[in-house]
């Protein structure tokens, strides 16, 4: 790294003091405040798709969608303006608000879920069959005297607000984005406020990037999903409830979310977990499909040596035979850590360097900061102040934060003249050959070296455009990394309309997966990270955004061979499979490790390889449903609670469970099955469940078992894709789904479905009982 580039020591001081010093002048200051609730009802007025409870000192709207997701809004809060929608949702206008003989207040009944509302503002959400799944007590404002007998001005955004409920007491919390404390969230408070990532540790002590007010809530009776949309800064306290023994009372399990503005609003959607996503996918926008090339093995690198160096490293992986789909380049290519500038010196050619890949089969990615370094002359600097682009503070003046190039400016994402700006300038990275991006220091935070001054970036105070509403950064801070992501991908489809684009980004919020994925990067140092970062992918896929992955082979310092060996074994089986390595840190490359580990790493990404067609799968039906390719066990039985309490295996989709070594000296572990029978598919030992069984985990491979009846597509030994099936037991039919997917177009693929069957041998055919045209292989019994 230059050091000219880097900040002078001086620069992140001033930063925080001159924030600090903006957020005294600009934002209000607290003064005296009561506490307002809604008081009795006083009227109740049905509409098509639900209507409105009057109470004495607030109103509720509740909404039913076509998709099963109900809308509840207090104080005339309605579902747009939304940065997490993908389009207004459609009303079902079957539906409608009707009096509850059974609680004497008003309900409203879905096809799969009844909201009820009693007389002072309690909702209960239940089941189609009555049964309670959550009960959310009335809400609770905080305001100044002169506003308490206004509430139909309580959309201005500056009031506190909290609301607690209380759920099932054998209920489990999943979800609140990428919570490295997961995938069953323990005990705590949770902060929803994006924040440059750190290690894992107690929960609400983890500063992560992707934060959502979203909760995934598993009980015996059924699951359903509660999302508040609002991104100001806020908290969720979570209290997991206890069944008595004997004649003992239950304790339910009780949430209290807290939010320092915005509107009272959420959705809530029940059922299954699959319907679940669905419903919610429904509503936020479906997955957007990565290009096939995205699915295999990637390298990302702080500092690869120049363009010889990343020349170095793919013949590498060429020279032995190790597969190698694209390569990540880090700021180090950039002029002057700028932001789309590239370094003329340390990587000359970049459009050669890019056909010598391209050659190999091998793509190059590039990184995107959103700070811009604030020196007049710079294009990107000029181009930006001629365009209004930069957030402004409340006296109209450019803010000034601190990040990578150093002193930067920060594009306004909430303004659509913005976005349409920033977009543009990805053109200069395709014609430099890039094919795909990610963006880095997004939340926005500062560079890491001071972000001990405090957050230097962006303060409070700043005023962002919100798409025309006005506002401050308080409201557009959590939402900053999901605009950035909308700017980069529309501009991408635009420019590249025949390739789908490849956007990873390290920050976000709700809605994230209709613009691309996210990797976490180290999750936790050492050990502890492999659960860590096994909990984010997880935690994220009940968000909804199911292309996420963190840095296999860790980035920070060297691992120990075992644990090196054990990341990238984890990583073959996860959504996003990027590895990370630096000059100054060791490149970390398999063959730098000792011989041994090479054998199984090369393993590791050539299963990784073989079962590409596979994930592509799972990417089109992620499109489709909304359902995460990485999926927690108690997916198909979320009443097993033993498989609720299951944080150390997988499903991948619906054929394989994935069994990782996450500690070390591990060579043997137990695994808790699903009901159903099951394939070791190294041993071809047939296993049943549910219960739970010890298997092998030698150094060369985790366990990885296959349901019985299950059919995959796989890379054939020849390169093209083949079915590998899992004999079904007798009497019980098996199947799957296939999806032809060849190019990384929008063309749309071709779906087939595939039953299988045992009758003194396995018989696979296709769903209208034709032949299959790819090559069967057949494995257990």
């Amino acid at each position: 790294m230059d050091p000219s580039a880097l900040p002078r020591p001086a620069r992140p001081v001033r930063a925080a003091v001159r924030n600090r010093r903006a957020d005294a002048a600009a934002l209000p200051r607290r003064r005296v405040e009561r506490a307002r609730v809604p008081g009795p009802a006083v009227a109740a007025e049905p509409a098509p798709g639900g209507g409105l409870v009057r109470f004495a000192r607030s109103t509720l709207q509740l909404r039913v969608t076509t998709a099963g997701a109900v809308f509840c809004g207090w104080d005339g809060a309605e579902p747009e303006p939304s940065y997490a929608l993908a389009g207004g949702p459609e009303t079902d206008a079957r539906v409608e608000l009707e009096p509850d003989a059974a609680g004497g207040g008003w309900r409203v009944v879905s096809e799969r879920v009844t909201i009820a509302v009693s007389r002072r503002g309690a909702v209960e959400v239940r089941t189609p069959a009555g049964v309670v799944l959550r009960r959310e007590q009335p809400p609770r404002w905080w305001e100044t005297p002169d506003g308490a007998d206004a509430p139909e001005s309580a959309g201005d955004g500056v009031r506190r607000w909290v609301q607690r409920a209380h759920v099932a007491p054998d209920a489990r919390f999943f979800g609140l984005g990428a919570r490295s404390a997961g995938p069953s969230l323990p005990d705590g408070s949770y902060r929803l406020w994006n924040s440059a990532p750190g290690g894992a540790s107690a929960p609400g002590d983890e500063p992560l990037s992707l934060t959502m007010p979203l909760q995934f809530v598993v009980a015996d009776a059924g699951c359903h999903l509660l999302f508040h949309d609002n991104s100001w800064d806020g908290s969720v306290e979570l209290c997991r409830g206890a069944e008595g023994a004997g004649s003992g009372h239950d304790r339910t399990g009780r949430v209290e979310v807290r939010m320092d503005g915005g509107p009272l609003r959420y959705w809530v959607m029940a059922g299954t977990p699959a319907r679940v996503l669905q419903s919610w996918a429904a509503l936020t926008g479906s997955p957007a499909v990565p290009p096939g090339w995205a699915l295999g093995h990637q390298h990302a690198g702080r500092d690869l040596g120049g363009a010889e160096g990343v020349r170095r490293m793919v013949r590498g992986y060429r020279e032995r035979g190790l597969p190698l789909a694209a390569v990540h380049l880090g700021a180090d290519h950039l002029d002057g850590h700028r932001v789309f500038t590239a370094d003329a010196q340390r990587y000359p050619g970049l459009p050669r360097l890019a056909r010598e890949l391209a050659a190999d089969g091998v793509r190059m990615v590039s990184v995107v900061d959103p700070g811009v370094r604030a020196e007049p002359g710079y294009p990107v600097y000029d181009a930006g102040v001629a365009a209004d682009a930069f957030v402004r503070d409340a006296r109209g003046r450019p803010v000034h934060g601190v990040a990578r190039p150093g002193t930067a400016l920060f594009p306004d994402f909430t303004d659509p003249r913005a976005r349409k700006w920033w977009g543009g300038l990805y053109a200069e990275r395709l014609q430099q050959g890039f094919t795909g991006f990610w963006h880095d220091m997004n939340e926005p935070a500062s560079f890491a070296p001071f972000a001990a001054f405090g957050d230097t970036a962006l303060p409070r105070s700043a005023r962002h455009a919100l798409e025309g509403r006005g506002g401050d950064h308080r409201e557009a801070h959590n939402v900053y990394a999901l605009l950035m992501a909308r700017a980069a991908y529309g501009a991408l489809a635009s420019l590249q309309p025949d390739r789908r684009p490849f956007l990873c980004s390290r920050s976000g919020w709700a809605g994230l997966q209709r613009y691309g994925g996210t990797w976490s990067g180290d999750a936790a140092a050492g050990w502890p990270g492999l659960s860590a970062s096994l909990a984010l992918v997880l935690g994220l896929g009940l968000c909804g955004v199911p292309y996420a992955g963190p840095d296999a082979g860790g980035s920070g310092g060297r691992p120990e061979p075992e644990l090196y060996l054990r990341r990238l074994q984890l990583g073959a089986y996860l959504p996003l499979f990027r590895t990370h390595g630096a000059f100054d840190a060791g490149r970390r490359e398999p063959w730098e490790s000792r011989p041994e580990v090479l054998e199984h790493a090369g393993a590791a990404l050539r299963e990784r390889e073989r079962l590409r067609p596979y994930l592509a799968t799972l990417a089109r039906l992620a499109e489709r449903t909304g359902a995460p390719y990485v999926r927690p066990v108690w997916w198909y039985d979320p009443a097993d609670r033993a498989l609720r309490e299951t944080a150390d295996a997988f499903l991948l989709g619906d054929a394989l469970l994935v069994a990782p070594v996450l500690a070390a000296g591990v060579r043997r572990r137990a695994v808790r099955l699903p009901a159903g029978r099951w394939y070791d598919t190294a041993t071809g030992r047939d296993l049943r469940g549910p219960g739970t069984v010890e298997l092998d985990a030698p150094l060369a491979r985790v366990p990885v078992l296959a349901r019985a009846g299950a059919v995959l597509p796989v890379a054939g030994p020849d390169g093209g894709t083949e079915l590998e099936v899992w004999a079904p037991a007798p009497g019980v039919t098996g199947g799957g789904v296939v999806v032809r997917d060849d190019g990384d177009g929008w063309t749309a693929p071709r779906l087939e479905r595939y039953v299988t069957r045992w009758s003194g041998g396995t018989s696979v055919r296709r769903e209208d009982g034709s032949e299959p045209d790819l090559p069967v292989r057949v494995r257990g019994r």
